[in-house]
């Protein structure tokens, strides 16, 4: 049984297949991402093993524990021998303690050579916050909202350029609009696992591109260390034309779930005034898309002014003729070669 630090245990599961052994509720809330679920105990069990060691010491948890596991060893072993193609297997618990240790040593009973995580799950946390917070490359895309900033971060990305979809990974644009019509949220501790998972595949000596972003996406937040360094990165200010801007957000979100839409719209009303929200709304049921984006805008623009004064130092501002991302999208990264790589 080999003993590995987060960083070897991530390089190595490129090629290796994760266990992890904690109980599915443990496994719900954050796992590594690409890692396979086996668990020693399931929640329930957890729970009478926990309070054991806690009420009645380590000696009866452990009794109990091999009482509970010794039935599914046969399942254990079959499941990891249909997983481990190479005949190798990383695995990880919580700590990196017992659990990891009890399961790698079965696995090896039936020849599969194991790699443990040094520290478990909480050691690979820790190097998450660590590694996130070391970019130093980054270079930050803010604009108002619909500039088409995701758009040309994906132009860019076919490009050739290193860039990380934050609201991708988070299944959210952003605004109280940007859940409609997505996938459903991860936890915030999956949604920064996934980030890393990114983060670990691109080239740290190069430029990395995000979008500016606020600390929270939807339901998920940006580990401090990130927002931190987002807030200190080469920046660049897009600014787009307004009559494209509404172009593009009638385009993007016209044709969404109309009560969905009108929720999120009433959702305002502590934000901009009954009147205004009352306003928006008829609009929105009238069909006046483009008058809804335009009072939308005055809301969404003065937040972004404000944020950017709060937050953001002043950076390379680039003018666009108007709302072609691909076009943009060539010009950005062009001007943008004055930022040192």
């Amino acid at each position: 049984m080999q003993i590995l630090n987060p960083e070897c245990f991530i390089k190595e599961s490129r090629t290796t297949p994760i266990v992890d052994v904690r109980s599915p509720e443990e496994f719900a809330i954050g796992h590594i991402p690409g890692s396979l679920n086996i668990p020693l105990f399931n929640d329930k069990e957890r729970a009478i093993v926990g309070t054991l060691y806690k009420n009645k010491g380590r000696q009866t948890a452990i009794e109990t524990g091999f009482e509970i596991v010794g039935p599914k060893m046969v399942e254990f072993a079959r499941h990891a021998s249909e997983i481990a193609a190479s005949g190798k297997l990383l695995v990880h618990c919580w700590r990196g303690g017992m659990r990891s240790e009890s399961m790698a040593w079965l696995y090896e009973r039936i020849g599969i050579k194991c790699s443990v995580l040094e520290g478990g799950y909480k050691a690979y946390r820790n190097y998450l916050l660590k590694e996130i917070s070391d970019i130093p490359h980054l270079v930050v895309i803010e604009g108002p909202t619909g500039s088409g900033k995701t758009e040309i971060l994906m132009n860019l990305k076919s490009m050739g350029e290193q860039v990380i979809d934050l609201e991708g990974i988070a299944n959210h644009k952003g605004s109280v609009f940007g859940g409609i019509g997505q996938k459903d949220q991860p936890s915030t501790q999956q949604f920064q696992n996934d980030l890393l998972g990114e983060l670990i595949n691109l080239d740290k000596s190069k430029r990395i591109w995000v979008e500016g972003e606020s600390q929270t996406i939807g339901r998920v937040f940006l580990p401090d260390s990130l927002w931190n360094r987002m807030n200190e990165a080469s920046l660049i200010e897009i600014n787009v034309p307004r009559n494209d801007r509404v172009i593009r957000l009638v385009k993007e979100y016209g044709l969404l779930p109309k009560k969905d839409m009108e929720n999120a719209i009433i959702s305002l009303s502590k934000r901009i005034g009954e009147v205004r929200k009352n306003e928006i709304l008829n609009e929105y049921r009238e069909g006046k898309l483009e008058s809804v984006a335009h009072k939308l805008l005055d809301y969404y623009d003065n937040m972004y002014i404000n944020s950017t004064l709060k937050y953001k130092k002043r950076g390379l501002e680039i003018l666009f003729p108007d709302g072609n991302a691909l076009e943009n999208a060539e010009i950005l990264r062009d001007k943008v070669q004055i930022i040192k790589e």
